[in-house]
């Protein structure tokens, strides 16, 4: 069976981790990045299969930027960006992203990771 992958993309340790531990609950495998850079590298060696970011993020390239370069390099993952301190509308998001208001519920996460990832696993499953 095919074990879908996500790349949780956080500065804040605690939130990685606590939104790490839940995915791994449900069943995902989880790549953790603490900011745009290490997630690049990441996606260049790993199939993801959903990507959650915040938007503000130390180094300079924000998960807004980041969500830019999915939409261009791998159209076919689906990205979620949270943020405390920005709201965006569908019209600022890049490709087929969505937005998130932090706080959000983790199981909240979870349950859009597995929508968003649903058909693309029974795809590949067959």
């Amino acid at each position: 069976m095919y074990q879908r992958t996500v790349l949780i993309v956080e500065d804040e340790i605690l939130i990685r981790m606590m939104l790490a531990d839940t995915l791994l609950e449900e069943g995902y495998d989880v790549v953790e990045a603490a900011n745009v850079l290490e997630a690049v590298a990441v996606l260049g060696q790993r199939k993801i299969d959903a990507v959650i970011t915040d938007i503000d993020m130390p180094g300079g390239l924000s998960g807004l930027d980041l969500a830019r370069m999915i939409s261009t390099a791998h159209v076919k993952v689906p990205v979620i960006i949270a943020s405390g301190r920005h709201r965006l509308g569908p019209a600022e998001l890049p490709g087929d992203a969505v937005f998130v208001p932090k706080p959000y519920g983790l199981d909240f996460i979870a349950e859009m990771v597995a929508s968003m990832t649903e058909s693309e696993g029974r795809r590949l499953a067959s």
